[in-house]
């Protein structure tokens, strides 16, 4: 999970700003200055270059793709998160044997650490997700609109009576809380994983990772 999130972040980096380059790459960067998300007060903002030489219309739309879709699973993952450490867990018992939900650490720890939750439990999520993967959150081709449009013809929630300005408004909302996201379970992991070296502050919203 820790891999996932970095790499969504440097896949975050490259939607956004200006590199200092050749003429010719700084030319090809000038294409995507105006697209969503590039906005003040970083702009453009591709710290890693991975729009510089010869991009394509077609690179930045994987990236941005990428960026959307690691920014939803981040938004949950965040939720997630505020809403275990609140105390807020699914009632009932997680096994045959009678441990209850609750019963779990929150966090990385309900994964990794010395009582995580039971394997079974592990390989179920591993399973879910790769069947929404598969089958269900990705594009089919013919139907997207943009990239990271997963309605395929069959969801929309109002979507089509919208018009331009405020799509445009709702998909830069999507793009910059999943930045933010992005950045906040990331922090949290780190929290977390630094608590055994004595450092152990109270966080906005959550307080004390415990």
């Amino acid at each position: 999970m820790k891999t996932a999130v970095l790499a969504s972040l440097v896949a975050t980096a490259a939607a956004f700003a200006p590199a200092k380059q050749a003429t010719t790459s700084t030319a090809l960067n000038n294409a995507f200055e105006s697209e969503l998300g590039a906005q003040p007060p970083l702009g453009f903002f591709d710290p890693f270059g991975l729009l510089s030489g010869d991009a394509t219309e077609e690179r930045f739309e994987r990236l941005r793709y990428v960026e959307i879709k690691h920014g939803r699973i981040c938004m949950l993952a965040f939720l997630g998160q505020i809403t275990t450490r609140a105390g807020i867990h699914l009632p009932g018992s997680i096994n045959y044997a009678g441990d209850s939900f609750d019963s779990y650490p929150n966090g990385v720890a309900a994964v990794f650490g010395e009582n995580h939750i039971p394997t079974a439990g592990i390989v179920q999520i591993i399973s879910t997700i790769g069947i929404l993967e598969c089958a269900f959150m990705r594009e089919v081709p013919g139907f997207a609109e943009f990239p990271g449009d997963f309605r395929n013809g069959y969801i929309d929630f109002g979507w089509d009576d919208f018009d331009e300005e405020t799509k445009l408004q709702k998909r830069a909302i999507e793009l910059n809380n999943g930045r933010a996201a992005m950045m906040g379970i990331l922090g949290l992991m780190v929290h977390e994983l630094i608590i055994p070296l004595g450092y152990d502050p109270a966080l906005p919203i959550i307080g004390h990772l415990k």
